[in-house]
C-alpha cells in the first residue's frame, strides 16, 4: 500500500543506529519515534545537527521523563496526571502530547480507560506546558476485527474532543488505521525495506 501524503509516518528508530537514521533523514525522513529514554538520548546526541523531528511512542517511565522532555516534538503516550506534572514541572514551552487510550481494553495494555478519557483530557487541559493535539492508540495482536473497531472509536473520540491528530496504526495494521482515519502512523520494519531500497 503506498502511504498518502496526508498521514505522518513516523519511523520506530529503535531498529536503526545514528548513522541509519541519518541515511534516512536524507532519503526524506523527518519524523522518528524512540521507545526508550537511553535510545532517544543517545540518539538525539549523535544527530544534534540534523533537524529531526524527535517524537517519543514507548511508555513513559515518570522518573524517566525529565531527562528527556526536553528534547521531544511530540509524545504519543500521555497516560497519567503524574506524568502530567512532570512535563509542566521540566518543560520550557508547551509539549504536543496525544493522549494514549486503551481502546481495546486490554489490561496488559497502558492507556487511559475509555470512561476516563472526557475527564483526563479537561484534567490535563489545565497545564500550560502541555499542548493536547490528539488521541493515540494501539490495535490488538493478531485481531483486524477488533483493532478496526477501536480504531473507528478512537477517530470518534478525536472528532467529539476537536483534535486535530490521531495517531494509530503500527506496521501490522497500519493500513486499517489509514482507513479509519488516522493522521499518524508508526512504523518500523517499513523502512529497513526503505533504506535498502
Amino acid at each position: 500500500m503506498t502511504l498518502p501524503n496526508h498521514v505522518t509516518t513516523i519511523c520506530a528508530s529503535k531498529y536503526f543506529d545514528a548513522h541509519n537514521i541519518e541515511k534516512l533523514f536524507k532519503k526524506g525522513v523527518k519524523n522518528f519515534g524512540e521507545n526508550r529514554t537511553d535510545a532517544l538520548l543517545s540518539k538525539v546526541n549523535a544527530l544534534k545537527d540534523i533537524p529531526i523531528i524527535w517524537h517519543f511512542i514507548g511508555h513513559l517511565q515518570r522518573n524517566k521523563a525529565k531527562s528527556v522532555i526536553k528534547h521531544l516534538d511530540y509524545l504519543h503516550t500521555l497516560d497519567s496526571l503524574k506524568l502530567a506534572e512532570v512535563i509542566q514541572q521540566y518543560r520550557d514551552v508547551p509539549l504536543k502530547c496525544f493522549i494514549q487510550v486503551n481502546a481495546t481494553s486490554e489490561p496488559q495494555k497502558y492507556g487511559i480507560s475509555v470512561e476516563e478519557l472526557p475527564s483526563f483530557y479537561q484534567a490535563v487541559k489545565k497545564y500550560d506546558k502541555i499542548h493536547i493535539v490528539g488521541l493515540m492508540s494501539m490495535g490488538k495482536l493478531d485481531d483486524l476485527e477488533v483493532t478496526r473497531d477501536a480504531f473507528k472509536k478512537v477517530k470518534t473520540w478525536s472528532n467529539q474532543l476537536s483534535l486535530p491528530f490521531v495517531s494509530m496504526g503500527m506496521t501490522d495494521d497500519y493500513e486499517i488505521a489509514i482507513e479509519e482515519g488516522t493522521t499518524h502512523i508508526r512504523l518500523g520494519r517499513y523502512f529497513k525495506q526503505y533504506l535498502e531500497g
